[in-house]
């Protein structure tokens, strides 16, 4: 009878038959400085242990301890600009020579800057802006602003979303690997089903008609609960791509100004033109009450979050709601605007949605041939394609993900795997198009290897 610990895939306890067999490719280096890791750092699932080892990571490559490259599709969604981006590291190292801490009460040019900044890229230009160290702790403060406007504590989130590990993001999250064996939750959390689950349940192919079911039942736990101050939800669904129609989110804004909800987006994976627009929600043209941002936004150097917040609600000054030490981060600041800079002068939307459509082609290439590929799914440079047994059924195909994942590794190309049978790819928005198409080849090769080249 198989372990629990042996039936599990890549990305759940980092320790199935795959992994062991990647490690056992490794040599006598890189095995001593993972046991030392491991020696080291406390287990956690989806973490440590770790799989291998790097020595650098630049542009859209990371490197191993052995000089081995990997275009890195993965990234923690952080490499919008790539790791290290000259331009963000010259605005980094000029910011601590200058002014590298700015303590509580006092403020610097550089953050105004920053916050202005993020602010005039929205389509309302109509926002006010707290700085948090991490994206977790912006959603706790997007909270907070929630339950004080509207005087309610109950939010509305989604199924399977994710927004980071601290005890009140978990409490509104959806994956039960963060909330297993944690006890009592924030109270007042509310799940609905998200759009994709609902697609799947209804085998619709029309957007439209699931994108009213779905509301329509968002709409039954306003009018039966009571007391809903938020709505909270990720626009796309960064680990799994899952994009709603405009109508959605159109109805979900409606909703939450009939009844005095708030509307909370969070595009900490997504933002940063990742999906072809600098923030996700303005491709379905509403914007959300408050707007949470993290990851790419340090400029893939810098830990560094955000939440935006409509002007009107602007009413949080009796009470504290971040109070962080780094509550003006200079340097932080500094790789804010140096990341924004750079994606604007270097045209990087546009060159996002150029590659968006090479992408676009390429996958339904590989989707007319190869049966395994159930679905693809693509919004700017948020690509995911999910395996399957068999079309029909749908039947997710765990162990032939994996395979294709630790053979991709083999061949220079790092991604993530998500629930279960999804490969994700997030690429820099500098990608190239030899880039990419290197990619596709070796994708295209790991399905005919671990699937024995079956084809439609």
């Amino acid at each position: 009878m198989q372990n629990q610990f042996e039936i599990n895939r890549e990305g759940d306890v980092n320790s199935s038959q795959q992994r062991k067999n990647w490690l056992n490719t490794l040599d006598e280096k890189s095995i001593a400085v993972l046991k030392a890791d491991e020696d080291t750092f406390m287990k956690q699932s989806m973490s440590t242990p770790c799989m291998n080892v790097i020595v650098d990571a630049e542009g859209c490559y990371i490197t191993d301890i052995n000089g081995k490259k990997y275009l890195d599709f993965h990234g923690n969604s952080i490499h919008q600009v790539g790791y290290k981006n000259p331009y963000v590291i010259e605005a980094i190292k000029k910011q601590l020579d200058e002014l590298p801490f700015i303590p509580r009460r006092y403020t610097g040019d550089i953050a105004v800057t920053a916050a202005n900044a993020l602010v005039d890229k929205t389509m309302s230009k109509d926002y006010k802006v707290l700085f948090t160290p991490s994206g977790s702790a912006a959603v706790g403060i997007a909270l907070k602003v929630a339950r004080k406007i509207t005087g309610r504590h109950k939010v509305i989130s989604m199924w399977e979303s994710f927004h980071g590990a601290g005890l009140d993001s978990i409490s509104v999250g959806g994956e039960s690997i963060f909330r297993k064996d944690m006890g009592p939750m924030m109270p007042g959390t509310i799940r609905a089903l998200p759009y994709n689950a609902y697609r799947n349940l209804m085998n619709s192919n029309c957007p439209q008609t699931v994108a009213r079911f779905s509301t329509d039942y968002i709409e039954y736990i306003i009018k039966n609960e009571g007391d809903i101050g938020a709505i909270l939800l990720e626009p796309i669904r960064a680990t799994d791509t899952h994009i709603p129609p405009q109508s959605y989110f159109q109805r979900l804004r409606e909703l939450c100004d009939q009844n005095g909800i708030l509307l909370i987006f969070d595009e900490i994976p997504t933002a940063l033109g990742r999906s072809g627009a600098f923030y996700v929600h303005q491709n379905f043209s509403i914007e959300p009450d408050i707007l949470v941002l993290g990851k790419g936004l340090g400029g893939a150097v810098i830990p560094q979050a955000a939440i935006l917040v409509k002007t009107k609600y602007d009413r949080a000054e009796d009470i504290s709601l971040g109070h962080y030490t780094h509550e003006k981060p200079a340097v932080g600041c500094a790789a804010i605007c140096a990341t924004i800079k750079y994606i604007d002068e270097n045209g990087l939307l546009d060159h996002c949605n150029k590659q968006s459509e090479f992408a676009r082609q390429c996958s339904k290439k590989l989707y007319n041939q190869y049966e395994c590929i159930g679905d693809y799914r693509i919004a700017g440079l948020l690509i995911t394609f999910e395996l399957v047994k068999d079309r029909s059924s749908k039947e997710k195909d765990d162990e032939l993900t994996e395979q294709i994942l630790y053979y991709c590794l083999k061949h220079g190309l790092s991604f993530k795997v998500s629930a279960g049978n999804c490969i994700t790819w997030h690429p820099p928005l500098i990608i190239t198009r030899e880039q990419l198409t290197f990619a596709f080849a070796v994708f295209e090769e790991g399905i005919k290897q671990c699937n024995l080249g079956r084809r439609i």
